[in-house]
């Protein structure tokens, strides 16, 4: 590893620098001080030393400050390879709509990643003779946001300027779109001189009042779901697949831990440009490929709600959980933003370390909001509250991921099915923090 630090350089002139810079600095900042030595040594340990017989006196000494400024570039770029936060961020962005006897609620969060870099777009009636047309996205990032902005911004207008589209077409010009987008953001500057080499995953749905257009590219998923099961779903597409591994190989590349060339999770999205560099082959024959698989679907008077998320929620729910999951809560609220945040706090509490993003649309075959369903719900909420100060008043020290590890540990009715506990976690940290507000700090996700 290159970390931009002059060859010759002495790891021990380095550390006689660090600690006589130390000895003068107060004490409250001589734990920082400490940790920049720690993440010089990792920056320069592997840069090789300049052969020859030149004393080590003769070798240039690296002032304290030029170390910590490539430690805050390795920061920046640890950041950009997925690095996690101390504490997750959990504010939501929500956005919810309905029309064409359609219904939809829309959640998305930062979680552990260092920067957000999903994406969505929802608009229901599209305007002139697309008007009874729906349309929903999502988009997963990585390396950055740019691809995933830049396609949220402009993948539905691509689409339907298409002639295959225009000739009512819908799966060609959804096709012939992706592919023209993703030609298209080669022109983008920062995308051109490769100082910006994100790309994203997609999946977007197409409904009318007789059909569902499903289109995807990558690792986040569409489920279609009737009577809480999962009845329709799309396939991630992950360099391990038989298909996907044979075009990978053609390409000159390889699939090592399961990733393009032990690097990229996901063997098909748009953007990625750094492996789609083969001049002699296709737009569909790189190394990673922009191309959608499309399915279409009649609609049933059985759909009840359609789920696109990204690979931060299906990490940690499997489509029957989520079917499952949706379907209780929709039978307790039919606040449908209420419903997306709690499959985000689910999955965080789960365990999920990812960006995550869902967007729920509902159908006229959804349940309806049950008042035997909400009474369940209030006595679940009822006896949590009680097991919870038993647990308390016995406790000592009082400590919330031991109270987690407690409650996990009893049989629990009516826990929401395919969330369980982990539903119920945010509701468990409030009454915690209610109790014990000196404490509240304390409360840390998926703890047991």
């Amino acid at each position: 590893m290159n970390c931009g630090l002059p060859r010759c350089l002495s790891l021990s002139c380095l550390f006689r620098k660090i600690v006589a810079t130390e000895k003068h600095t107060r004490k409250r900042r001589r734990k920082k001080r400490r940790q920049t030595t720690t993440h010089a040594v990792e920056l320069c340990a592997a840069v090789p030393e300049t052969s020859g017989t030149r004393s080590e006196k003769s070798r240039r000494k690296i002032p304290a400050e030029e170390v910590a400024e490539e430690v805050l570039k390795h920061h920046k770029r640890a950041a950009k390879m997925g690095a996690f936060l101390e504490k997750p961020m959990t504010s939501k962005h929500n956005e919810d709509g309905e029309g064409n006897g359609l219904r939809y609620g829309v959640g998305s969060m930062q979680g552990w990643r260092c920067e957000m870099e999903d994406a969505y777009y929802a608009k229901t009636g599209l305007g002139e003779s697309l008007q009874d047309w729906n349309y929903f996205a999502v988009f997963d990032g990585h390396a950055g946001d740019n691809v995933a902005k830049h396609c949220a911004e402009n993948l539905l207008q691509r689409i339907v300027a298409t002639t295959e589209f225009g000739n009512n077409d819908i799966t060609k010009g959804i096709h012939t779109g992706f592919l023209q987008l993703d030609e298209s953001m080669r022109d983008i500057p920062e995308l051109a001189s490769g100082t910006d080499k994100s790309g994203t995953t997609a999946v977007c749905a197409f409904i009318s009042s007789q059909h569902l257009y499903i289109a995807n590219c990558g690792d986040s998923r569409a489920v279609l779901c009737q009577n809480r099961q999962p009845v329709f779903s799309t396939q991630d597409h992950k360099p391990i697949l038989p298909g996907e591994k044979e075009r990978i190989l053609n390409a000159g590349g390889s699939v090592m831990v399961q990733r393009v060339n032990g690097s990229l999770a996901v063997s098909r999205a748009l953007g990625d440009y750094t492996y789609k560099n083969e001049k002699k082959l296709g737009q569909c024959e790189q190394l990673v490929s922009p191309e959608p698989e499309i399915f279409c679907r009649d609609r049933e008077p059985s759909d009840e709600f359609l789920i696109l998320a990204c690979d931060g929620v299906w990490d940690v729910m499997s489509n029957d959980e989520l079917c499952q999951f949706v379907h209780n809560r929709l039978e307790i609220s039919d606040n449908l933003v209420d419903v997306a945040n709690q499959v985000i706090d689910t999955c965080l509490h789960k365990g999920s370390r990812d960006n995550m993003c869902i967007i729920i649309i509902v159908f006229p075959g959804a349940p309806t909001v049950s008042e035997e369903a909400q009474k369940r719900e209030e006595a679940l909420d009822l006896h949590l509250r009680n097991r919870i100060e038993e647990i308390l008043g016995k406790m000592n020290p009082i400590e919330y991921g031991a109270l987690l590890k407690e409650l996990a540990k009893e049989d629990i009715p009516d826990l929401p099915p395919g969330g369980g506990l982990h539903a119920k976690c945010s509701y468990v940290s409030n009454i915690f923090k209610e109790l014990h507000p000196k404490l509240a700090d304390t409360c840390e996700m998926g703890k047991y």
